[in-house]
């Protein structure tokens, strides 16, 4: 068994004496773990940093293995934006969140696509809505999409302001009434006419991130580098 595709590398840790277990993100192939061998030496260490992308080629003698890669660099995103605390927070967060909530060997396609977009834009005006946006997408690839365009109780599409914590759902504020304390609030940049920014936003998502992936008993949390970005984002109002 063999592909090669360029892929996102979201971690990497040792294995063995001098090999690494990268987890990577590739548009065809979805998240998969390959063995790199020599990727634990010194050599190899700023190529495979989670943000990267890299041209990889991954062998195993049965689909099911986990296979062994070889790798070429191709893009180096965590030291292009190494001197930008906020960026890196995010690259991050993307990292950990693809590699915390997506199934092994899935395709994602417009997800990939999606992710390659907003990693392209770290930095760049308007980047934490994109982010925010992009967690919205991830929600819907889970099966927990939100549904923010009309209210559930009212079917109006004007004057949202509340979403139900069960099932995602816009709420009006007519349609909230003598609910409004079982409900979250739905801020300006999903939409909604709650106040707040994208910190406000990254709660709501953060929500029903936490529905989708940590429910079940024993389950892990949600990756301590989401919460160091939400943590930057609220402390840094020129972002909202």
């Amino acid at each position: 068994m063999e592909w090669r595709a360029e892929g996102l590398i979201l971690s990497a840790r040792p294995h063995g004496e001098n090999s690494a277990i990268l987890d990577l993100f590739t548009r065809d192939h979805g998240r998969q773990a390959g063995v790199l061998r020599g990727g634990a030496g010194r050599r190899m260490a700023g190529h495979v940093q989670p943000g990267n992308q890299a041209l990889v080629t991954w062998r195993a003698r049965l689909d099911d293995h986990l296979g062994t890669l070889t790798l070429d660099p191709a893009q180096a995103r965590a030291a292009q934006v190494l001197g930008d605390r906020l960026a890196l927070a995010g690259l991050a967060a993307t990292c950990a969140l693809l590699a915390r909530a997506l199934p092994e060997r899935q395709p994602f396609a417009p997800l990939y696509e999606a992710t390659q977009t907003l990693l392209d834009a770290l930095g760049l005006e308007g980047w934490a809505l994109l982010y925010l946006h992009w967690e919205a997408h991830l929600l819907a690839v889970l099966g927990f999409g939100l549904d923010l365009d009309r209210c559930a109780v009212t079917g109006a599409t004007g004057g949202l302001c509340w979403v139900s914590p069960r099932t995602g759902r816009a709420v009006s504020a007519e349609g909230a009434r003598g609910w409004e304390d079982r409900l979250l609030p739905l801020p300006e940049p999903l939409g909604g006419t709650a106040s707040g920014g994208v910190s406000a936003g990254l709660r709501l998502t953060g929500h029903f991130l936490h529905q989708s992936l940590c429910a079940d008993p024993g389950a892990r949390p949600l990756p301590e580098a989401r919460a160091r970005l939400l943590a930057l984002v609220s402390r840094l109002g020129t972002v909202e």
